[in-house]
């Protein structure tokens, strides 16, 4: 046939590209390159950043890319043709993509009270939306509650039966089992206030589990405010006042949702006025907590305080559909009397707190009419709901009617046949309607995105005054793009994740080029940075996602295809900015990784699989950090018993799908002196040109707590950094100011100081090698002597150093080693002791339970520091500090010892010498057996140094040079 080409066997090859056949040429000729120039000018096009276009909801798009016809390869390809199959037989060629059953996902969008249009196009409009995080203690009703907006937002999910709880946040099938929130989970919802004017609500359902607390630093790092939960009954738990803490420190506006209110009425039984006390004791002493929080370097900045008249404090109850404020109440009866002109506004002012309607005036005053008048709360509020809860509960058949239809509440035959639970959620969401209260709360209490922007970035970012920093502040959507991500979420086939970022500034599209900056990224050292093609663009709905072709500044999206570089955190911007870049602050946890696991497959052979694996779960938690020992055993560490057990399930079903081998749990422990070094330590370095003299001593108290805080900074200028630890420390100022690292890294909790004197060290050749000095001071305390774990609390002081006159004999291959060798030398001169971290328990318990509860601490070296009845409840609260190495098993412990009636929650709380001295060599270990206190810390020691394969004892001889085992031979000859 006529322009077909054939080779020397008459075998057929295909058409000839250069025939001049015009059907030829219609296929694969001119006609096809013109086609191919315009995609090109076409894509050219798309890659410039487009006009605002309109918000538009991504219903499906068949993505397909059609190979030009011409050119198959590109011109600097190298062709390689294998002659023999390389690939197993059990694999297919062409694997087929596994869709793993770990999460719930609704196959399609659900019906919803909104048009999904209409809610992609609010998300143009800052002012009318707001970033919220929920958040408080475990099982104080966030998820439940998240289930209330969902059911009036999404009428197909609407589940009558009370038994089976939807926990609509909780996709995770190891959530729905453990009945526990592991993750922290967005929902972009359209609710409207009290005025019924529609708002976008970006929520965060966040764990209430203390060991889960980073996923909740995560959360609040992209939000504008934070919603409080406390449960009515509990009253504030170990969580709420840590959470509470935590949120004045990231400066996050706080808002206050008293939940379980049933709880006073159906568990409790307490009497209307009792439940107002209890009510007003649990606002107290969260306001008192605030007080003493409260941040005093911003004296500008107005105090938080939680009143039901100020309208930042909601009651509710997610079980049965409740959720008002006062001002929600008082709309309903303004709503129930038109005629009467009673305005909302004013009637909310008088539900709170010792005032009384008088019957007889029909005012409200601040003094009792008679001895039996009840405060305005409990008359307007709390009895018409016990009222409600009454009648429901108690004689169903014969009053129940009437009392509804008085009340304009409609029930079918069947609805009034259901049982008491359901009967009474129909009922209150009837009676209640929509959380309009709660919305109206956020929206005036929480500002909006472009209002919260000026403290956010102050917060939170890094560089200083330019084009960047100017947009940001402006939360402009047609500025220059900067997104910060804080959280990772696997795809259905776990191989990939889907990133969480907030919008900054700018605008994201779909398919756009990024360039992402890591958390170890600067104007330095600009490694940590890669350019990445953006996918597909999402809001988060929990078990479905909503797909957009760009999302403006303000907004949470879920971005697919930049998840590759991303470890923790991130910042993105555009890849042709050209203003100087600078990253978001990593973040700051309000708890610490103390416990660890080793881990190592069953099959050696599938390690490859398992460091994947392990990747991979470290970008899924927050605060979870994974490393290899010199033995080469794979350490993860983590908060607890229960966020170690998650990780390992997601590591084997999820990540990895290999059997992997856990060691028993351990804890990190830390290395300190106790003493100023007992002489003047002094180490030369290989080539005998330099000198350095060091000597080592304790921090005063408090000051590694506040440099791990973030409250004082190396990065400081001199005289700031002077004055503070002048004025708080009362340290000389000249020292202060020569303080030249904190370390390891730059928030260490140890220092390193130049205490050297102009008269008899030169500086100037100082200064020229002070960069390899303090790299040696961080990698001796990132390792310290003992055992090799971080060295704590302490003070490194050079004394003296003489260096060498030409450059090339101080490179830092002479001078790093010798600093850290110089820094051993001082610290094992100064008393070291190990510490360990110590754990705060917080048990509850009933009465009779509390001599069980002192029995099972006292077996684990724990000591108690209160026990005290809970007010309005029959449980008592235990608090103690239990050490970490012996909590493993203790809440296991706890429930044999008190037939399960005492719940406890551990979490970190501080560091504490381990009793006795880990270098003293007359103690003896003996194999299983328990060791008095005294022998602890040499145990402790040597059995870290077993594991991590190092030798038993520590070598003095390693670290000192010949001089300086020559002057302590001449000073034990002098002392003895």
């Amino acid at each position: 046939m006529d322009g077909d080409l054939y080779d020397e066997f008459g075998n057929y090859i295909g058409p000839d590209l250069e025939s001049d056949s015009d059907d030829e040429q219609s296929v694969y000729g001119q006609d096809n390159r013109d086609a191919d120039e315009d995609a090109m000018e076409e894509d050219e096009d798309a890659d410039a950043e487009p006009e605002a276009a309109p918000m538009s909801v991504v219903l499906h798009e068949d993505k397909r890319y059609y190979p030009q016809a011409v050119e198959v390869y590109g011109p600097d390809v190298e062709t390689v043709v294998q002659e023999e199959d390389t690939q197993a037989l059990d694999k297919p060629l062409v694997e087929p993509i596994k869709h793993k059953k770990f999460q719930v996902q609704e196959q399609q969008l659900p019906e919803t009270k909104y048009d999904m249009e209409y809610m992609a196009d609010m998300l143009d409009n800052t002012n009318l939306m707001r970033n919220v995080t929920l958040m408080g203690h475990l099982h104080n009703g966030k998820t439940s509650f998240v289930d209330c907006l969902i059911r009036q937002t999404h009428p197909g999910t609407i589940n009558t039966d009370t038994t089976i709880p939807m926990r609509y946040t909780d996709t995770l099938f190891v959530e729905q089992e453990r009945g526990v929130s592991i993750k922290s989970m967005p929902v972009t919802l359209l609710l409207k206030n009290i005025k019924g004017k529609s708002h976008l609500l970006n929520i965060m359902d966040t764990p209430g589990h203390v060991n889960f607390s980073d996923e909740v630093t995560a959360a609040l790092r992209i939000s504008d405010g934070a919603v409080l939960f406390v449960d009515a009954a509990e009253g504030i738990m170990l969580n709420t006042e840590r959470l509470l803490r935590h949120a004045v420190q990231e400066r996050v506006p706080l808002t206050l949702c008293i939940n379980k209110i049933d709880r006073l009425i159906l568990e409790l039984k307490l009497p209307p006025a009792d439940a107002y006390y209890k009510l007003r004791h649990i606002i107290d002493e969260l306001n008192s907590m605030l007080e003493t929080h409260q941040p005093q370097d911003n004296p500008d900045e107005p105090p938080i305080v939680f009143s039901p008249l100020l309208g930042n404090v909601c009651f509710a109850s997610s079980l049965y559909d409740v959720c008002f404020s006062v001002e929600s109440f008082a709309a309903m009866y303004a709503a129930a009397h038109p005629c009467s002109g009673l305005r909302a506004a004013d009637m909310a002012a008088w539900l709170w707190g010792d005032v009384y309607f008088n019957a007889k005036n029909r005012r409200f005053t601040k003094k009792q009419p008679h001895a039996s008048a009840q405060r305005s709360f409990v008359e307007f509020i709390l009895e018409p709901l016990y009222k409600i809860f009454a009648q429901v509960v108690g004689d169903v058949d014969d009053t129940l009617p009437a009392v509804l239809s008085e009340l304009g509440i409609k029930l079918t035959k069947q609805e009034a046949k259901l049982n008491v639970r359901p009967l009474l959620r129909l009922v209150c969401s009837r009676f209640f309607g929509d959380f309009c209260g709660f919305v109206e709360m956020v929206v005036r209490h929480v500002p909006s995105p472009l209002d919260a922007a000026a403290r956010k970035v102050s917060h939170t970012y890094r560089g200083a005054a330019g084009p960047l920093l100017d947009d940001m502040l402006a939360c402009d959507q047609s500025g220059r793009l900067v997104a910060h991500t804080t959280k990772m979420y696997p795809t259905d086939d776990c191989t990939f994740f889907l990133v969480l970022a907030r919008i900054m500034s700018g605008t994201l599209y779909a398919g756009q080029t990024v360039r992402v900056l890591g958390e170890n990224y600067s104007t330095q050292d600009e490694e940590d940075s890669r350019l990445m093609n953006v996918g597909r663009l999402w809001i988060y709905e929990a078990r479905y996602k909503v797909e957009l072709n760009r999302v403006p500044a303000g907004c949470w999206a879920l971005i697919e295809g930049i998840d590759q570089p991303i470890v923790k955190t991130c910042t993105v911007v555009a890849s042709d900015e050209d203003a100087e870049l600078h990253t978001f602050t990593p973040l700051r946890f309000n708890t610490q990784a103390v416990v660890k696991i080793a881990v190592e497959p069953v099959n050696p052979s599938e390690l490859p699989k398992m460091l994947d694996g392990l990747r991979k779960v470290n970008k899924s938690y927050p605060l979870l950090s994974t490393r290899v020992e010199e033995s080469g055993e794979h350490v993860i560490l983590g908060t607890g018993e229960l966020y170690l057990d998650c990780v390992m399930h997601d590591l084997r079903n999820m990540y990895s799908e290999i059997d992997i081998k856990v060691a028993d749990p351990v804890v990190s422990f830390c290395e300190t002196v106790v003493e100023t070094s007992s002489l003047k330590c002094f180490a030369e370095t290989p080539n005998k040109r330099n000198k350095l003299t060091m000597i080592a001593e304790p921090l005063e108290r408090g000051l590694a707590e506040d440099i791990e805080a973030g409250a004082v900074c190396v990065t400081w200028d001199r005289k700031r950094l002077g004055e503070f630890f002048q004025t708080k420390y009362d340290w000389d100022l000249l020292a202060a100011r020569s303080i030249w690292a904190f370390g390891p890294d730059s928030t260490g909790p140890n220092i390193l100081v130049d205490d050297t004197l102009p008269s008899e060290v030169d500086k100037h050749l100082l200064s020229s090698v002070k960069d390899s000095i303090v790299q040696g001071f961080q990698w001796g305390t990132r390792e310290g002597p003992l055992c090799e774990e971080p060295i704590r609390n302490v003070k490194f002081k050079i004394l003296d150093a003489v260096i060498a006159q030409e450059p090339l004999h101080r490179g830092g291959g002479q001078i790093i080693p010798t600093a850290r060798r110089v820094a051993y030398s001082a610290f094992l001169m100064a008393t070291p002791r190990l510490m360990e971290p110590y754990l705060f328990v917080e048990v509850q318990a009933p009465a009779d339970c509390v001599s069980a509860v002192y029995t099972v601490l006292a077996k684990r070296r724990g000591h108690v520091t209160q026990d005290a009845p809970v007010p309005g409840s029959p449980l008592y609260t235990i608090k103690a500090f239990v050490p970490a190495i012996d909590s493993f098993g203790f809440e296991t412990d706890l429930r044999t010892h008190t037939q399960g009636q005492a719940f406890c929650l551990q979490v970190f709380h501080h560091w504490q010498i381990v009793p006795g001295d880990p270098l003293d060599k007359s103690i003896v270990i003996r194999p299983l057996e328990p060791q008095p206190a005294t022998h602890l810390a040499r145990e402790f020691m040597i059995k870290t140094r077993r594991r991590k394969g190092l030798s038993e004892d520590v070598s003095i001889n390693k670290f000192f040079d010949d001089p300086m085992l020559l002057e302590l031979a001449r000073q034990d000859v002098q002392l003895n």
